[in-house]
């Protein structure tokens, strides 16, 4: 009796225990299916940039964006670029006489000279004593010259009297004017003789500054001996800027521009005094010429940076986030008056520190998405919230 009520409740026992981990386990797979289907409600609302579910309030359940209406702002157009740094008038000083032995140097590269001033002398021993024997060729020709007009005096005197014949004062008239002849001739050949020996001597054309010496004292010179210094006129300075087709058009002369050459942080400004007519074939670029004052910082041959301020225009700006790209272009998207989104194509301008300027497709009235672009739809349905630009 005993015996079979202990086992009988034993039984009982493991039955229910057994009932009870059914229901649990049951409890369990329930609770993780209503967790799955959360997580996948809430993916499919992201996902589908908040669709409201059929028959729910469609205002409700719209996504919220920010929009930003963009006005106009005045943008100064800046072009960068790069070129040579180069006298802005290189002028070539080389041999214009005869040339000889060079006795002295008086400048050298670094150095500025005037107009006129002396920059080499030449040897001329043999040139002064020419100019002397001309001198003294000019002394004898005065001299006969002074007795054919003393011949030609008295013969004059002699002629009314019938001691001289007219034909013996015609030829003492011929041999005075020959002996003038002479005078000159000498005289020209002494003043050409000392003209040669002037330009012995090696002068500046212009006043400039000295920015190459290509000659020594003990040298031999001549009108084949090349270019012996490159003078800066003036020391005018400028950079050849090397600018592609678009942006040559954009620039004209009396342009400003800020110029910094490479190994300084120093900048100097200059405006373009010329632009280039030509376009070169294979860079497809053309030069426009910034001249610049001078200062020993600025070393033809030297590289550097520019900044050239071609006007300014009147637009939209907005930033990158609201601008995409696709094949056909660049895009905004707007939002209308009835909140829905359009999509807007825009060509976009000259990039600037506070974004991309519009030069075409805005008015800067409209409602601009300024985040989330890829995520929106044409004539999606969206609550805008707007920005202060």
């Amino acid at each position: 009796m005993n015996y079979e009520t202990t086992m009988g409740g034993a039984l009982d026992g493991g039955v229910l225990d057994e009932d009870r981990q059914r229901k649990r386990r049951r409890l369990v797979v329930a609770a993780v299916l209503v967790a799955i289907v959360a997580v996948g409600a809430i993916a499919w609302s992201m996902m589908s940039g908040g669709e409201p579910a059929p028959g729910a309030d469609k205002g409700a359940q719209a996504q919220t964006v920010t929009v930003v209406a963009p006005g106009r702002d005045t943008v100064v157009r800046a072009i960068n670029a790069t070129g040579t740094l180069a006298a802005r008038r290189e002028i070539p000083v080389g041999v214009v006489g005869e040339g000889g032995a060079v006795t002295r140097v008086f400048v050298d590269a670094g150095d500025w000279v005037q107009k006129g001033q002396v920059m080499v002398s030449v040897d001329r021993s043999v040139q002064t004593q020419q100019a002397a024997a001309l001198e003294a060729q000019i002394g004898v020709a005065r001299a006969d010259l002074q007795l054919a007009q003393n011949e030609l005096d008295r013969a004059l005197q002699l002629v009314d009297r019938g001691f001289i014949s007219k034909a013996d004062v015609d030829r003492k008239t011929a041999t005075r004017d020959a002996a003038r002849a002479r005078v000159n001739v000498a005289t020209a050949q002494l003043a050409e003789t000392r003209a040669r020996n002037a330009r012995l001597d090696i002068r500046a054309p212009v006043s400039g500054y000295v920015l190459e010496r290509n000659v020594e004292t003990g040298q031999t010179v001549s009108a084949g001996s090349g270019v012996l210094f490159r003078l800066a006129q003036d020391g005018q300075m400028e950079l050849q800027a090397a600018l592609s087709e678009s942006d040559l058009a954009l620039v004209s002369e009396g342009v400003p521009a800020s110029v910094t050459p490479v190994g300084t942080d120093r900048q100097f400004n200059g405006t373009i005094w010329q632009v280039s007519p030509v376009i070169n074939e294979q860079s497809r670029q053309g030069i426009a010429r910034i001249s610049l004052p001078f200062d020993r910082a600025l070393r033809p041959g030297g590289f550097a940076s520019v900044e050239i301020k071609a006007g300014a225009m009147t637009a939209p700006i907005l930033p990158e986030s609201a601008v995409q790209s696709s094949r056909d272009g660049n895009f905004v998207y707007i939002v209308g008056p009835d909140n829905k989104v359009k999509r807007r194509n825009v060509k976009v301008g000259t990039v600037t520190a506070n974004g991309l300027t519009i030069a075409e497709g805005l008015d800067g009235t409209e409602r601009v998405v300024l985040y989330a672009g890829g995520f929106l739809n044409p004539d999606e349905l969206v609550k805008p919230k707007l920005q202060k630009p």
